[in-house]
């Protein structure tokens, strides 16, 4: 978030706040391998869906890492970065998904709904270790961003692989697929939208520090 009353928005520059984001790294990597797997296996593009989510999460609190300490300009343009790979992600869900319509084949609801609960599990601890950190720079927003979206989207699969159970049709798996991917595109726009107005924000601080008198 912008500058308020004076203040500026917490950047990172803490050690409860690395070691919180080293732990949810780790949580999204083993789930990123542990649901794309299954997503395969029970053929249910929710679950690469999620899966792919997780990925980006783990890559994107990497890159959050890396650049916590350093210069606003630099930490926008890292959330840029992420707010992108956030974008580039749903359009592969959106363009994989719709290649699904059309071959008509049910997932196993089983599978889908254990893999859901163990995400939602994991999701779910990493939301209650970032939950102090919920407000911040781009850089901030975006992690905590991500790991909301991560436990929307588990309890939207687990209630796809419910309804796969009852009706023994593929559509609310590939109904949550289509929103999971919306949900990507709304927080790659707030993330851009936060960073750009930071780095507007800096840019106009240098021109200021540029044109005072030494």
């Amino acid at each position: 978030m912008s500058e308020c009353c004076g203040q500026k928005s917490f950047d990172g520059t803490s050690r409860a706040y690395r070691r919180a984001l080293v732990a949810v790294t780790a949580i999204n990597a083993i789930m990123f391998v542990t649901e794309l797997s299954a997503g395969y296996v029970a053929n249910s593009q929710a679950l690469k869906a999620d899966a792919l989510d997780f990925g980006g999460d783990a890559a994107t609190y990497t890159i959050s890492l890396a650049v916590i300490g350093m210069s606003v300009s630099v930490r926008s343009i890292a959330s840029l970065l992420k707010a992108g790979l956030l974008a580039i992600i749903a359009s592969f869900i959106l363009i994989s998904t719709l290649v699904r319509v059309f071959a008509d084949q049910a997932p196993e609801a089983m599978t889908m709904s254990v893999i859901g609960v163990l995400a939602l599990a994991a999701n779910l601890s990493s939301v209650l270790i970032l939950l102090q950190w919920r407000s911040g720079d781009s850089n901030v927003r975006s992690v905590w961003l991500c790991s909301r979206n991560d436990a929307i989207g588990n309890v939207a699969v687990i209630v796809a692989g419910g309804l796969v159970a009852l009706t023994g049709s593929f559509w609310p798996d590939l109904l949550v697929a289509f929103a999971l991917a919306g949900l990507f595109l709304k927080s790659s726009l707030a993330i851009s939208s936060q960073a750009l107005s930071e780095l507007a924000g800096a840019r106009r601080r240098n021109v200021s520090e540029a044109k005072a008198p030494s």
